[in-house]
This record gives C-alpha cells, structure tokens and sequence, in this order.
C-alpha cells in the first residue's frame, strides 16, 4: 500500500486533550482533518461546529473517510477503538497510557501486526521544546530527578496518578539513558480519589544510571521539571515552559588554578561554571508529535515513540503500582 501524501487523519474522541489534536490537525500543513467522533454527540457536534469539520455519527463512518487515527478516548478504551482501526490497515496514534494492561497492550501490538500498520504512543513530553534543545549536551546520565505536580481535577481520575502523569517521566528517563531497568521501589498514597494520588518512585538502571520520579494531582501549584547529572555537568528543565539551562566547568581552569596557589581568593562562580542556555523554538509539543504522526503516515520515517515504547513505558508504570500496593500492604499495621 502506498502511504498517502496528504493523510486524512481523524480524531476519535474530542475531550480535555483530543479536542487540542483536532485543533492541532484542523491547521495543520500536509493533513487534513477528516472528522471527529466522541461518545458524547452533542459535544462532537459543538467541536465539528468550533473547527469546521465534520462530527461523524459512528467510529466506522470515521474510519471510512480517514487515512489515520488519533485515539484519544478514555483509556480503558483504547484497545477497542485502535483494534477497529489496525484491523483495517489504518495507523494510530494512541494518548498514553497505551491500555490500561499489559495485555491490552500486546492485543493492540499483535492487531498492528496482522493488518500491517503502526501504532505511535502519544508521550508527548519527548518533543517538549527544552527535551530537544537539551539532547545534544546530554552524555551517559547518572542521575535523573522529576518533579510533575498538578492541582486536583476530575479528568482522568479513572486512573492512578502514575498512569496519569508519572508516566511521561518514566518514558523521558527511559529514553534518555537508553538502558535495561534493574530494580525499583515506590511509594504513594491516595488521597482525594479511590486511585494513588501522589507517588515517588526510584528506578536504577544497567549503567549505574538512577532516577528518582515524584508526581502528585493534589498538588497546590503546577510543576513540571526535570534535572539530570552527568559527568560533563548538570542540566535543569523546566518542562512547563520548554526552557533550561546546561551548567558545566570551563574547560580551561589553569589561571585559576594558579591563582590559587598565590593565596585565597574569591572566586565568582561564573569563572568556574558555563551557563548554556537551552531555548527551544517555542512550538508546541504536540504539534511537534502531531506533525512526527504525519510524516510516518507519509512514510517518510518510523514514528519516534513507537508502539514498542509506549508498551515498555506501561511495563514500568504497572510495576510502580504494583510495587506501591504491595508496600502499602507490608507497611500497614497490624
């Protein structure tokens, strides 16, 4: 099959996050935006009215005038709105979490497979402005810190706050030290929901590597940043607004070094430290994923988060759960 080169792509489910893909889609150059479909009509039809396409009456009425599929429907129905679509040979790109289960995400994988289309997993997170602008100044990572808190809403508290939200870190820290896990503890709580609602969570990997994750949506401010250590320096994201900074050492400290040997003296840590900063071109995240979805649909390349890495993320993100239910038991009095 020759890949199309201007997909109609579709958006299945237009809620808080799928309405910004149709937004996204609708202006977006190389697409178009065949339609939209969402559980509730009168909140498709209020989006179609909003971006000027076309509210479709069943998924299959969808699927039928669309090259591609955005699947941005509650999790637990990921599996059966992405299976419709690979079943037809239609790729998708599935909001994380991929499924709600392991299992979910092979049956999703497996369809992929047998109707020969791609699955891309929607972290967007990996095209945030100060994640690309940081790449070329990172070299074998040791440590990893994240901090993602939010304040409490109702969306999508049908999930714990690690599938939720952690889970964007666990893919960033995943692909940026590129190695096996090895071991992993957490701890969490829940809170103002049935769901763990505030977690942490620290990950070693095969190189040495650590990262220590913390999320919470109970949280009184917003946060969202990421700081890595390395052996060339120390690298400070604020994921909010796609900026950082990269510190290291001068690489010529020989005339303070003499100095030194004159006697005590101040030293500004400018003299020591280069600061580098790190400015992304400002354009938005999931554009940047939507415009990544388009070209793999063109067949001009492989998605850059793929199935495979959204199901290896989920791995992850089950196993802090399962490991913050197991310590909730253990550590409970008697």
């Amino acid at each position: 099959m020759i890949p199309p080169r201007h997909p109609r792509i579709g958006v299945a489910g237009v809620g808080a996050l799928g309405y910004h893909h149709a937004r996204i889609l609708a202006g977006l150059d190389g697409v178009s935006l065949s339609g939209i479909h969402d559980m509730h009509p009168e909140r498709a039809h209020e989006v179609a009215q909003e971006l000027g396409t076309t509210a479709m009456g069943s998924l299959e009425a969808l699927l039928c005038a669309s090259d591609a599929l955005v699947v941005a429907v509650p999790t637990h129905a990921h599996e059966d709105v992405a299976a419709a679509a690979l079943r037809r040979g239609t790729p998708v790109l599935v909001e994380k979490p991929l499924a709600p289960t392991l299992a979910a995400a092979d049956r999703i994988l497996a369809t992929a497979g047998e109707g020969g289309a791609f699955v891309q997993t929607g972290h967007v997170e990996r095209f945030n402005p100060a994640v690309l602008a940081a790449l070329p100044f990172l070299d074998r990572p040791l440590f990893i810190e994240s901090h993602r808190m939010a304040p409490f809403t109702p969306r999508s508290t049908d999930v714990a706050v690690i599938l939720d939200l952690m889970i964007h870190d666990v893919d960033l820290v995943m692909s940026l030290v590129g190695a096996p896990l090895v071991e992993l503890a957490a701890t969490g709580l829940a809170v103002l929901t049935s769901s763990v609602d505030i977690a942490s969570a620290r990950l070693t990997f095969s190189t040495g590597a650590v990262a220590n994750l913390t999320a919470s949506r109970v949280s009184l401010e917003r946060t969202r940043k990421l700081r890595i250590f390395q052996p060339s320096g120390y690298v400070s994201l604020n994921l909010a607004d796609g900026t950082g900074e990269f510190l290291r050492l001068r690489r010529d400290l020989s005339e303070l070094q003499a100095r030194a040997t004159t006697g005590p003296a101040a030293v500004d840590l400018s003299e020591v430290v280069e600061r580098v900063a790190l400015q992304g071109d400002g354009v938005e995240p999931l554009r940047r994923e939507l415009e990544d979805f388009r070209d793999a649909v063109q067949g001009k390349a492989a998605p850059a988060v793929t199935g495979d890495d959204g199901r290896a993320a989920l791995a992850v993100a089950l196993a802090i759960q399962e490991r913050i239910a197991s310590h909730v038991v253990d550590t409970r009095p008697a």
